[in-house]
C-alpha cells in the first residue's frame, strides 16, 4: 500500500471511531431509540466490512 492509501485509511478509521462514539452517546442519552450496544455494534460491523473492501 502506498503512503497516501494508508493515510486515507487512518483518517477513515478515525472518523468511524468518532461516529461510533457519537451513536453510542446519542442512543445512551435517548434509550427509546435503541440499545447503545446494538446501535454501536451494528455500525462497527458495517464499517469493518467497508474498510475491508477498501483495503482489500
Amino acid at each position: 500500500m502506498s503512503t497516501l492509501a494508508l493515510l486515507v485509511l487512518l483518517l477513515l478509521v478515525l472518523v468511524v471511531l468518532l461516529v461510533l462514539a457519537a451513536l453510542a452517546y446519542v442512543s445512551f442519552r435517548h434509550p427509546r431509540m435503541a440499545t447503545p450496544l446494538i446501535v454501536a455494534g451494528t455500525f462497527a460491523a458495517v464499517m469493518v466490512a467497508v474498510v475491508a473492501l477498501i483495503a482489500g
